[in-house]
């Protein structure tokens, strides 16, 4: 069944005819659903500013839209909130040392300066990265105990060198994990 919600407020107004889930029972069943890994990165006036995320998306192709999710008690969130633009990269399995790095404390992700260099609109950018989308903010949309940010991409780099693809860094049941082609013959 499925209908359309023209405002989000008609959401609480409806009886619930589901039982709610606890938040240890919704975390264990979205665990077994492989996601991208992501890191977020943007300039505030602090300097560089950077966080996983594994909630990226695309959103649409006319206008070119991404969206991602950042937590209300991140440490980052009050940067996101003041950004003009942000940069998502796409991580390779390579980068699994740099998923780690930007999934700890803040003060840490940005101190090896080797490791990333500043767009001329100010953003790092973290090097070795097969793929990275350079977005407008457009949208912050409160959802829960979250941030739904919504972006306009405005500019996308991709590694075309064929002899470093990278496998894509996936997040599964709590771990990281390389995602491996499948003999599609195999399969069928």
């Amino acid at each position: 069944m499925s209908s359309s919600i023209e405002n989000t407020g008609e959401l609480s107004a409806r009886p619930n005819r589901f039982h709610s889930v606890s938040a240890i029972e919704y975390r264990a069943a979205l665990r077994r659903h492989p996601a991208g890994v992501t890191i977020v990165t943007l300039n505030s006036r602090g300097g560089p500013v950077g966080f996983t995320a594994t909630s990226f998306a695309s959103l649409s192709l006319d206008p070119p839209l991404v969206s991602f999710n950042i937590t209300c008690t991140s440490s980052s969130i009050d940067a996101l909130q003041a950004a003009e633009s942000v940069v998502v990269h796409l991580l390779g399995a390579h980068q699994l040392p740099l998923a780690q790095r930007f999934s700890r404390s803040a003060e840490h992700r940005f101190a090896d300066e080797s490791l990333w260099s500043p767009l001329d609109t100010g953003e790092p950018v973290l090097h070795g990265t097969p793929t990275w989308i350079h977005s407008e903010v457009s949208q912050l949309i409160p959802a829960g105990d979250s941030v739904l940010a919504i972006c306009r991409v405005m500019r996308v780099y991709w590694d075309e060198d064929g002899d470093r693809s990278h496998a894509p860094l996936l997040y599964h049941k709590g771990a990281y994990v390389a995602a491996a082609p499948l003999d599609e013959r195999s399969t069928a």
